[in-house]
C-alpha cells in the first residue's frame, strides 16, 4: 500500500477490521457504563448502533458468523431499551464475551472466512445461543436459529425506527478525509521541520553579529568627524574638504542603509521563527493521539482482573484528550498495564476489609494524563491500603540487599525505590498476577527507554501513586548543554537527578575517592574528562559545576567545565557504520550549525561502575579537588585497614599537610600516577598489590623516582625491614612502635613541616 493512499484505496475486508475495531471498543465502554449504573436511554441507544453496524458490515463482506452474533445483540440492547429486561453483571459478563469474539472473528483472514463457510466456528452458534438467553422468551430468543442461518444474500427483520431511534438524536457530522500515511514519511516529515525550527534559530546570532557591524560603522563615523575637527584649525584645499565632506555622508548612508536592514532582517527572523514553530507544531500534532486511544482497553481488564480477584473496583481515566505521541502512547501500553494490575492486586482491599476500614466497599483506581512544564506525566493511583513501608524494610533486610541498621535508618522514598528492584517482592503469595517479583523493574526499565522516570509515593490506608514523567515526544529533546574538554554536551533533562555549583570546600575524600554531602547523603565526585575520556580536568574556579546522576541511593556526581544552558534538540541517529558509541546516545545540530553529541546517561553510570569496580578511579588533580592551598603538602596514607587509613589521615590533617588515602598498593599506584604528592606513606600487607610492591614501582619510575615512601607495617622484623628498605623506601616504621608524635617526626624528616 502506498502511503499516500486513501481510504478509498482499501479493500473492503480491511475497511471493516476498522469499522469492527472502533465499533467492539464503542461496546465495551458502553457495556461497562452499564454494569457502572450509567443505564440510560443514550449509552443503550450507542450500544444498539454499534451492534448494528457491526451487522450491517458483516453483511456486506459475508461474514454470517459476525451477522448473527451482532444481530442477537443487537436484539439484547433493544430489548432493554423497552424495559424487557435489565442488564446486571452476568449479562454483562455475556454480552463483553461476546465483543471479545466480534473482535476475534473481525481480524480473520480471507483463507480462514472461506473455510467458516463449509465448516463454521461451532463457538460462535455457542455464544449466539448464551447471549440470546438474556432475554428468556424474548423475541431474542426466537430468533436465534434464523439469525445463525443469515448470509449477505438474505435479509433480517431490522428493529423500526419508531421503537429504536429517539426523535431528538441529531445526525452525525461529516467525518473528516482521512489519510494513510506510513510511520516512517511522517518521522522523516517531522525530523525536517524540527531541523526547520533549528535553523530559522540561526538567524539571530547572525543578526546580532551584524550589530556590531553597526557599531563598526559609527565608530568609524567618530573617527572621520574628529579627524575634521583636527584639520580644521589647519589649512586645506576645498577639494580636501569636499572629499571629507562627501565621506562623512557616504559612511551616514552606509550606516542607515545598514540599519534599515537590520530591522527587515529582524522582522523576517521573527517570522521565519514564527512560521517554523508552527510548522513543527502543525506536523508534530500529526504524530499526536489523544491520551484515550492507547487506554481503551484498560477499563475492560482493571473489570476483569478485579472480578477474578474478587473485589469490587472502580476505574477512572482523568485527561483523554491529553495529546501523546504516538510511538510513546504505544510503549506506554506495556508499564501501564502492570501497575494497573499491581494497584488491583496490591493496592486495592476486598470489600469486606474495606467495609471494616470505613471505606467505600468499592475502590477507586485513576489513571491520569497532563502536560506540566513541557513534559507528559502519567499517573495511576489507588485508594487502597498503601504500601507496608515496614514490611519493606523486613523483606531488603532478609534479601540481604542491606544490613538492618543501614535499612533502619532509610527513609520512606529510599525504601520504596527497592521495589524497582529485580525479583524483588513483598507479597507472600505467588498468582497468576503478581507476586513473582517481576513488574515494577520492567517499568522503570520501559519508561527510561523512553527517556522518562518514575516514582512512587505512598501513604497509610489512603492509597499508592506511580508518577511517570515522559517528553512529550521523541523527535525533540529537552537537554541541559555542558561543555566538557572545550566541546559541548547534551545530557537529558529527564534523567538528571539535579545540577549545583559546588564549593572547593564542600569536597571531601575518602577511601581514595571524592565525595561531597547532597540531601542528608554521600555523593561520589568524579569528572566527566575521564568518564569519557577526553583529557585531563584542571580548574581553578571557587566552585564545580556539577551535574547529579542517578538513583537509588547510588548517585553519582560529575563535573562538568560549565553549563551552557537549556536547550530542545532535534535528535539525529548516528551513522549506523559507527556502531554503539560509548556513552552517547544521538546527535543534534546547535543554532549555528555545529554539532553536539547526546550522551547516553545509562550507558554512562554503567562506565562510571566499571570505573570504580576495577579501582581505576583517579584522584583529581589537586587544582581541582583540594581546598585551594596551593602550598601545603599533600601526601597519600596506603592501608587497607580503614581505622589505620582514618588515623594516619587525621593526625596528618591536624598536623597541617593535605592527606589522601588509598585502600590498597593498586588504588595508590593509581593515585601516585594522576596527583602531585610529596609523600607516600604504605602498609606491606595488602590485597592486589603489597607495599613492598608499590615503592618498588614508584621508585623505577623515571617520574616518581624521586618520591619519598615510608612504610607503616607491623612486621617488625630484621629481614622484614631491610627488605623494604631494599625496595626503596626512605622510611621504615612498626606500628607496633609509632605513637603519633613518631609518624608525624618521620614525616617532618622525609618533607619538613607544613608550609603555612
Amino acid at each position: 500500500m502506498k502511503p499516500s493512499d486513501d481510504l478509498s484505496q482499501l479493500s473492503m475486508l480491511e475497511l471493516f477490521r476498522a469499522e469492527a475495531e472502533a465499533q467492539t471498543a464503542v461496546l465495551s465502554d458502553g457495556l461497562l457504563g452499564l454494569e457502572r449504573g450509567a443505564a440510560d436511554a443514550r449509552v443503550l441507544e450507542s450500544l444498539m448502533r454499534a451492534a448494528h453496524s457491526i451487522k450491517g458490515a458483516a453483511r456486506i463482506v459475508n461474514i454470517p458468523q459476525i451477522v448473527s452474533l451482532a444481530h442477537v445483540m443487537e436484539d439484547v440492547f433493544v430489548a432493554a431499551q423497552a424495559g424487557r429486561v435489565q442488564l446486571q453483571r452476568a449479562a454483562v459478563d455475556v454480552l463483553l464475551q461476546g465483543v471479545d469474539m466480534l473482535a476475534r472473528l473481525s481480524k480473520a483472514s480471507e483463507s480462514q472466512i472461506q473455510t467458516w463457510e463449509a465448516n463454521p466456528p461451532p463457538e460462535v452458534a455457542t455464544m449466539v445461543k448464551q447471549v440470546g438467553e438474556i432475554v428468556p422468551g424474548g423475541s431474542a430468543g426466537k430468533q436465534n436459529k434464523s439469525a445463525q442461518l443469515v448470509t449477505a444474500n438474505q435479509s433480517t427483520p431490522e428493529p423500526t425506527a419508531a421503537s429504536t431511534v429517539p426523535a431528538t438524536v441529531r445526525e452525525p457530522e461529516a467525518p473528516e478525509r482521512v489519510l494513510r500515511l506510513n510511520a516512517e514519511n511522517l518521522n522523516r516529515l517531522l525530523g525536517l521541520a524540527g531541523e526547520s525550527l533549528v535553523e530559522s534559530r540561526w538567524l539571530r546570532p547572525f543578526s546580532e553579529s551584524l550589530q556590531r557591524l553597526k557599531r563598526m560603522h559609527t565608530e568609524v563615523e567618530e573617527t572621520l568627524e574628529g579627524l575634521r575637527d583636527s584639520l580644521g584649525a589647519e589649512p586645506v584645499s576645498e577639494r580636501a574638504a569636499a572629499k571629507m565632506n562627501e565621506l562623512l555622508l557616504r559612511n551616514a548612508d552606509a550606516r542607515r542603509f545598514l540599519a534599515q536592514r537590520l530591522e527587515e532582517l529582524d522582522l523576517y527572523d521573527r517570522r521565519s521563527a514564527h512560521l517554523s514553530n508552527r510548522l513543527y507544531l502543525e506536523v508534530l500534532r500529526t504524530r499526536m493521539r489523544p491520551f484515550s486511544d492507547g487506554v481503551s482497553r484498560f477499563p475492560r481488564m482493571v473489570r476483569d482482573v478485579a472480578n477474578s480477584l474478587g473485589k469490587r473496583v472502580r476505574f477512572e481515566v482523568v485527561g483523554e484528550n491529553t495529546q501523546v505521541d504516538r510511538d510513546i502512547l504505544e510503549r506506554l501500553e506495556t508499564p501501564l498495564a502492570h501497575l494497573l494490575r499491581n494497584a488491583v492486586d496490591h493496592g486495592c482491599e476486598f470489600p469486606e476489609a474495606r467495609r471494616a476500614a470505613g471505606k467505600p466497599e468499592e475502590a477507586l483506581i485513576r489513571l491520569e494524563a497532563r502536560h506540566s512544564a513541557g513534559m507528559l506525566v502519567v499517573m495511576v493511583s489507588d485508594d487502597g491500603r498503601g504500601v507496608d513501608i515496614e514490611r519493606v524494610r523486613r523483606v531488603v533486610v532478609e534479601k540481604k540487599l542491606t544490613s538492618a541498621a543501614m535499612a533502619d535508618r532509610m527513609n520512606e522514598p529510599e525504601l520504596l525505590e527497592f521495589l524497582f528492584l529485580p525479583g524483588f517482592t513483598v507479597k507472600e503469595n505467588v498468582t497468576e498476577i503478581s507476586g513473582r517479583g517481576v513488574g515494577l523493574d520492567v517499568v522503570q526499565n520501559l519508561v527510561r527507554n523512553l527517556r522518562g522516570s518514575v516514582r512512587v509515593s505512598t501513604h497509610a490506608e489512603q492509597g499508592t501513586r506511580f508518577q511517570l514523567q515522559l517528553p512529550l515526544t521523541l523527535s525533540v529533546l529537552r537537554t541541559l548543554l555542558v561543555e566538557i574538554a572545550g566541546e559541548p554536551y547534551a545530557i537529558p533533562l529527564a534523567q538528571i537527578t539535579h545540577t549545583l555549583r559546588l564549593p572547593r570546600s564542600a569536597v571531601n575524600t575518602l577511601e581514595g575517592r571524592h565525595h561531597f554531602a547532597f540531601g542528608g547523603h554521600q555523593v561520589g565526585l568524579l569528572t566527566t574528562h575521564q568518564v569519557l575520556e577526553c583529557g585531563d580536568f584542571h580548574s581553578s574556579a571557587e566552585e564545580f559545576c556539577v551535574v547529579i546522576l542517578g538513583d537509588r541511593g547510588v548517585r553519582h556526581g560529575l563535573i562538568v567545565d560549565q553549563f551552557l544552558g537549556e536547550r530542545e534538540l532535534v535528535v539525529q541517529p548516528l551513522d549506523p557504520r559507527l556502531g554503539k558509541v560509548k556513552d552517547i546516545n544521538s546527535a543534534a545540530l546547535m543554532e549555528d550549525g555545529s554539532p553536539v553529541l547526546i550522551v547516553d546517561v545509562e550507558d554512562l553510570l554503567r562506565s562510571i561502575e566499571k570505573l570504580i569496580f576495577s579501582g581505576a578511579i583517579s584522584v583529581m588533580d589537586r587544582d581541582a579537588a583540594a581546598k585551594g592551598d596551593k602550598r601545603r603538602k599533600r601526601i597519600l596514607a596506603v592501608d587497607d585497614s580503614l581505622t589505620v587509613r582514618e588515623l594516619e589521615r587525621k593526625l596528618l590533617s591536624g598536623r597541617g599537610y593535605d592527606a589522601d588515602v588509598a585502600v590498597d598498593g593498586m588504588d595508590g599506584w593509581n593515585a601516585v600516577r594522576s596527583g602531585h604528592y610529596d609523600l607516600v606513606i604504605t602498609d606491606v600487607d595488602m590485597p592486589r598489590m603489597d607495599g613492598v610492591e608499590l615503592t618498588t614501582l614508584i621508585k623505577k619510575d623515571p617520574q616518581l623516582k624521586a618520591l619519598p615512601v615510608m612504610i607503616v607495617s607491623y612486621k617488625d622484623r630484621e629481614e622484614d625491614r631491610l627488605r623494604g628498605l631494599s625496595a626503596g623506601a626512605d622510611y621504615y616504621l612498626t606500628k607496633g612502635s609509632f605513637h603519633d608524635e613518631t609518624l608525624l617526626q618521620a614525616v617532618e624528616d622525609l618533607i619538613g613541616q607544613p608550609e603555612s
